[in-house]
């Protein structure tokens, strides 16, 4: 069974670019282990999971977004 096809989260709200120091909304993108959830399950627009995906790297890189969650260095 196919369902509809979902709309982008990021279109709906007219975000233009995706800022890596929102820690809230990257959180929504990030799986309980801390991985990038796909474009499939986000229901995202290419422009926009590949933005998200820069803006969660940049904040892993500056600490504001874990690596692997439930690990504290």
């Amino acid at each position: 069974m196919r369902g509809g096809r979902k709309t982008c989260p990021m279109c709906e709200g007219a975000v233009r670019n995706v800022d890596y120091k929102d820690e809230k909304t990257l959180g929504r993108f990030i799986t309980e282990r801390g991985k990038i959830l796909p474009r499939r399950i986000s229901g995202m627009c290419a422009r926009h999971q590949r933005q998200v995906g820069t803006a969660i790297k940049r904040g892993r890189y500056l600490a504001l977004l874990p690596y692997i969650a439930g690990h504290e260095s």
